[in-house]
């Protein structure tokens, strides 16, 4: 049986960069280098180097160096990066990286535990304050000491799945790939009333009502957002745009509409007269790409207990069979279903 070939993946961030023209231009050059590359806008993404090795006969460090070159010579991109034998280890590296240095993990199992096991718990994707709090109350303060850790100590700890995964990230194992993709688009929902509205409740079951349709329609379609736009139309025809990036990639409505009613309290509207409303989810990437903080929060499992079973009950009989209770339509208007 022959023996897989080793992976090359490349983690590069971005600094200084501003708009999404020059990301497209970034994900074209990266691509010339080789074809699987898939984007973390806006500032982020990964290169499986594999396959380009004997095509450019340089090694995965001088592939990366000349990704960076290339970006400063001919877009000023100045880039940090990381070079290891997975994803999650590539992406852990560049973010330890100086702004112009590359940090390479070898790939030996002894070599990546000598770097992984020192670092902090926090270090891993998907440990949050809380995880990590529930983890250093045993003592659990680094990698090394999660990886150390009886299977079924840690199971007790955070229960069967979040400590299945745990343990594998602790010991620098991620099987995905890199998969190439498009550009992150966009999705909107909007409510386009039919008479002037001052209210500021209604204002706010407004925009909670469209934070809960483009929840379903992301995990209707397996995406999951990182930043959300939120435009107010007025009666005089003028406009108020506001942006907030999400505490973490999701498609989960509670998240969704926290963040959706932050950037609508900040607005400060008080009596406006208020005509349309248009919330947009951006920089969508696939859930499956997507890494959700490990909670210990019962109700946070509930929660995503209870939408999940709701997406069915949709599913199966129609949109509007479910919807939470604050949100009984008394709002004329029209809905239009989002680009």
């Amino acid at each position: 049986m022959t023996t897989p070939r080793p992976r090359h993946i490349a983690h590069l961030h971005l600094h200084g960069l501003p708009d999404d023209d020059r990301y497209a231009d970034v994900l074209d050059l990266l691509g010339g280098i080789t074809p699987h590359v898939q984007a973390f806008p806006p500032d982020a993404v990964q290169l499986d180097l594999t396959s380009a090795l004997r095509y450019f006969d340089r090694d995965p460090h001088d592939l990366v160096e000349m990704a960076k070159l290339r970006l400063m010579g001919l877009y000023g991109i100045e880039s940090s990066a990381g070079l290891a034998g997975n994803r999650m280890l590539a992406a852990m590296a560049a973010a330890v990286s100086q702004p112009g240095h590359t940090t390479r993990i070898p790939h030996d199992q002894a070599a990546t535990d000598a770097w992984l096991r020192p670092r902090p718990v926090t270090a891993l994707p998907g440990v949050g304050r809380a995880t990590a709090t529930a983890l250093g109350t045993y003592g659990l303060h680094t990698i090394g000491h999660v990886a150390d850790l009886p299977a079924a100590t840690l199971q007790r700890l955070l229960g069967a799945g979040p400590a299945r995964l745990l343990a594998e990230r602790a010991r620098g194992r991620d099987p995905r790939p890199v998969t190439p993709q498009a550009p992150a688009a966009r999705m909107t929902a909007d409510l386009v009333l039919d008479r002037d509205c001052l209210d500021p409740a209604h204002h706010h079951r407004a925009v909670l009502g469209l934070a809960e349709e483009l929840g379903r329609r992301l995990r209707t379609e397996a995406q999951v957002a990182s930043r959300l736009m939120l435009t107010l139309r007025y009666a005089d025809q003028s406009a108020t745009t506001r942006t907030r990036a999400l505490p973490e990639p999701t498609a989960h409505s509670p998240l969704l509409a926290v963040t959706a009613l932050g950037i609508l309290a900040s607005l400060g509207l008080q009596r406006a007269r208020v005509r349309g409303y248009a919330l947009t989810a951006d920089r969508l990437r696939p859930a499956a790409d997507a890494t959700h903080q490990l909670s210990l929060d019962p109700a946070d499992t509930r929660a995503r207990t209870v939408e999940a079973a709701a997406d069915r009950a949709r599913h199966r009989f129609g949109p509007d069979v479910v919807h939470p209770a604050t949100l009984a339509p008394d709002l004329t208007g029209t809905r239009r279903r989002g680009r």
